[in-house]
């Protein structure tokens, strides 16, 4: 039987197949060694620390109202004396303290015309307190129902705001915290695949967060704080 013309051509097309084949099952096997070559395990670390504010804002706005402007001016200036008064009693040197600006308001003016009845003239007066005697200030806004007594019309009193400026103090030492808890959980699941951990492939710091102390409720008015900081780090598994 003579041998069809296309045979070998069919022939030398399978066995080209065939090897093809074989090299893909190679390359195969290369990529998933390379995947199991690359093993790692992404864990994180937490650190916390307790602190407490080093600087307190504590703003006073108070009010007069009247008909006639200037003796609504004139119960504003003193008031401002009593409201000086009553801080250098509490203890604040004068650069402590800050004359904020004086606000007016005329009600029957062209901005405030649909508004009717009431005093005509409501002047206002900011004073704030800037101190790193937390305590104190702490001490001061319980101490504020003496200005009432005195007839002293507070307004829009939310409290002083309670800052912890030395971040840069605790930065290196809770980096450094975190990121031993994060090896410590590496090593332990390690431990339990049964790999070597290997070196750091991979690190996030991640941004340090200050919260109230007990994470209740709005951080800037709580003189004690808590600073929290969680990095995220990848370790080669060899």
């Amino acid at each position: 039987m003579r041998d069809h013309p296309l045979m070998p051509a069919l022939v030398a097309g399978a066995l080209l197949a065939v090897g093809l084949i074989g090299s893909g099952a190679f390359i195969g096997q290369g990529l998933v060694n390379a995947r199991i070559g690359d093993r790692s395990v992404t864990v994180r670390g937490l650190a916390e620390r307790d602190v407490r504010a080093d600087l307190a804002v504590l703003p006073l706005r108070f009010i007069a109202s009247g008909d006639t402007l200037s003796e609504v001016q004139g119960r504003i200036d003193s008031d401002l004396v009593i409201v000086r008064r009553f801080l250098t009693a509490q203890g604040y040197p004068e650069d402590a303290v800050s004359l904020g600006r004086l606000e007016v308001a005329d009600t029957r003016s062209r901005e405030y015309m649909s508004q009717t009845g009431g005093p005509r003239f409501i002047l206002a007066q900011s004073v704030g307190v800037r101190s790193t005697d937390v305590d104190r200030v702490q001490a001061t806004s319980r101490a504020l129902n003496e200005l009432v007594r005195q007839g002293v019309v507070l307004q829009d009193y939310a409290g002083p705001t309670y800052i912890f400026t030395r971040l840069n103090d605790v930065r290196p030492a809770m980096i450094a915290e975190a990121t031993a808890s994060a090896r410590t959980g590496a090593e332990q699941f390690a431990k339990d695949s049964g790999a070597p951990l290997g070196p750091i492939s991979q690190a996030n710091q991640g941004s340090f967060q200050i919260l109230a102390r007990d994470e209740v409720g709005d951080e800037s008015t709580s003189p004690d704080k808590k600073v929290r900081v969680v990095t995220t780090i990848s370790y080669r598994l060899r």
